[in-house]
């Protein structure tokens, strides 16, 4: 069976593995970085119905000795509690430094099971298995690990490259719709911010989803190889982010991080031209509608303000934001707070 493997060179060099199918041969892919080990995989409710049992068979037919752990689904499960629940499973199970996590489901499962690897015993390797099309393109690749606490969207967090990352596609067949346009939001930004190609590319729909993957990944490789750890040009890839998190806080998670980072490249881009940069406020929105996303925002502009401030991106009296120049260009811009607030104000209706 053939596929594309991306090779990401950084602190930890590892291998994304993209393809249909790929699931039946990951006991075989992941024993050269693996070894012989115990597993424990992270899943959630929803992908356990559907895919557990399949998972545990496959590693059992290639001689793994796996455990699982199971969280609900949603983004709410992000939490120290759960992550302080599963790190307490590890050591129930006896798991060693030698052994490993795989993390098998979307964002939340690989953003809480990344950064519990990375604490385990101060640090034990972890795979990537995502299932959506957001954590393929996005969250599964670069290393960054999470969970949210009360005071905002991924605050507490690590640093913590995986051994490897299994993309089969053919697990988003069974994705709801609404979960997967959440993806292609984040393709969408891809485009908007480096490849003006794959941004004209994806008014064709439904597009080739392997070729989409591996082109989204290989932008994010590309990133992160230069600004591993998010000190330059890595904040490219939050177009949108700092403004949809804001809109993800404020509505309690109801609204989902595709959807409010389609709302928050919407603002990002009315915002650019009153910075002195282009207005492609018009194609991005009418791109973004034709996908099936709401691009109005919900919140006034001081709630919106508000919810910014705690921001990671914040460094004192000021705040980073993305925006663009042009399709397939975008910079980064250093705002001080009021100022932020002003444009806010004209740009949310």
């Amino acid at each position: 069976m053939q596929h594309r493997t991306i090779n990401v060179c950084v602190s930890r060099s590892y291998d994304i593995h993209i393809g249909n199918g790929l699931l039946s041969r990951l006991g075989e892919l992941v024993r050269p970085v693996l070894g012989d080990c115990r597993i424990a995989v992270l899943t959630d409710s929803n992908v356990d119905a559907l895919y557990g049992s399949r998972m545990m068979e496959h590693l059992a037919c290639s001689g793994y000795d796996a455990c699982k752990y199971v969280i609900p689904a949603g983004e709410a499960s992000k939490c120290s509690d759960n992550m302080l629940a599963f790190l307490n499973f590890l050591a129930a199970e006896q798991l060693t430094r030698s052994d490993a996590v795989i993390a098998f489901g979307g964002g939340v499962v690989g953003d809480l099971g990344g950064l519990s690897a990375s604490l385990y015993l101060r640090g034990v390797k972890y795979v990537q298995v995502p299932t959506t099309l957001l954590a393929a393109v996005d969250s599964s690749v670069g290393g960054k690990t999470a969970i949210d606490i009360p005071a905002g969207k991924n605050l507490v967090g690590s640093f913590y490259q995986p051994s490897m990352v299994c993309c089969d596609t053919l697990l988003m067949d069974t994705l709801p719709e609404n979960i997967y346009r959440d993806g292609c939001a984040e393709v969408i930004k891809y485009g908007m911010i480096l490849d003006a190609r794959l941004y004209s590319d994806l008014h064709n729909v439904p597009f080739d989803r392997e070729d989409v993957v591996a082109r989204c990944v290989a932008i994010k490789r590309d990133v992160v190889q230069q600004d591993e750890f998010d000190n330059g040009m890595r904040g490219l890839l939050n177009f949108g982010h700092t403004f949809g998190h804001a809109i993800e806080k404020l509505s309690d998670f109801a609204v989902s991080h595709g959807e409010a980072v389609a709302k928050g490249m919407v603002i990002a881009a009315r915002m650019a031209p009153l910075c002195g940069l282009c207005d492609v406020s018009d194609s991005l929105s009418r791109l973004l509608i034709s996908y099936g996303f709401d691009i109005s925002c919900g919140y006034n502009a001081n709630e919106i303000f508000e919810a910014l401030l705690s921001d990671k991106k914040r460094r004192g009296g000021s705040i980073s934001v993305v925006l663009p120049k042009a399709v397939g260009e975008c910079i980064l811009v250093t705002l001080e707070l009021e100022e932020l607030r002003g444009l806010l104000g004209k740009v949310i209706d």
